[in-house]
């Protein structure tokens, strides 16, 4: 599927941010294919409005779900196919152009995940009409997780995005699948989002402490460091 892009293009796409999901090596091909295909004037900021107007098919499929009939959930599962391929290529195709701008594009992709989150949250929100605090606990706990994910960039310099071998993809396609189920057998939703949100409780404990960890490592090789520069001025 990519054999028209180069190795080093390839280099780059790869190289841009580390990767542990079970779906990543069939999803760095498609989006190398995606990035050659894609013309001059769609640029990476372009794309990442894509990912939030993702976000707004998916809360508008919830709320019309609601009003109208439950198989608006299908514009829910489009919506999350267009935030994947706005939220998935926007930097890889900065970095296969050669032009990735590091920090802005970090900082803009925070951005738009937070907004991203909160948008998908009020659709949530809408949708459970009894459970309606599911829908403000995933917003807290996927804020959190995003918190921890930048503490860990800040102690060892790797913005992991990945929980051990499920990423943003995989959790958009099982959501997908569910919103499928949802459509014959009504609160699979519910159930979904209550599960999903323990699970999200409890990995952000385990990585808190883990990153409460690497912190007291850092400032023992802090210490360490500083005895050295002392000893050696000395």
């Amino acid at each position: 599927m990519n054999s028209s892009i180069s190795k080093e293009a390839s280099k780059r796409i790869r190289g841009s941010r580390e990767r542990m999901n079970i779906l990543k090596e069939s999803e760095f091909q498609v989006i190398e294919y995606l990035c050659t295909k894609m013309p001059n004037w769609v640029s990476p900021d372009l794309l990442t409005a894509t990912g939030i107007l993702g976000s707004m098919i998916i809360a508008a499929g919830l709320i019309l779900a609601v009003k109208i009939s439950s198989y608006f959930l299908l514009l829910s599962v489009f919506g999350f196919a267009v935030q994947w391929f706005g939220d998935s290529l926007d930097g890889r195709l900065a970095y296969y152009r050669n032009t990735p701008r590091k920090w802005y594009g970090w900082a803009l992709d925070i951005n738009a995940d937070w907004i991203s989150i909160c948008v998908i949250g009020l659709g949530f929100y809408y949708y459970f009409p009894f459970y309606k605090s599911l829908a403000f606990i995933f917003v807290v706990c996927y804020g959190g997780s995003m918190i921890l994910s930048l503490l860990q960039y800040k102690l060892n310099d790797k913005y992991v995005i990945d929980k051990n071998s499920m990423g943003p993809t995989e959790l958009r396609i099982i959501i997908c699948l569910v919103l499928l189920l949802e459509i014959i057998i009504p609160n699979a939703l519910i159930a979904f989002s209550a599960i999903a949100s323990v699970i999200l409780i409890v990995s952000n404990v385990l990585e808190s402490k883990n990153v409460l960890q690497e912190g007291d490592m850092r400032d023992a090789q802090d210490k360490i460091k500083k005895r050295r520069m002392a000893l050696n001025v000395a």
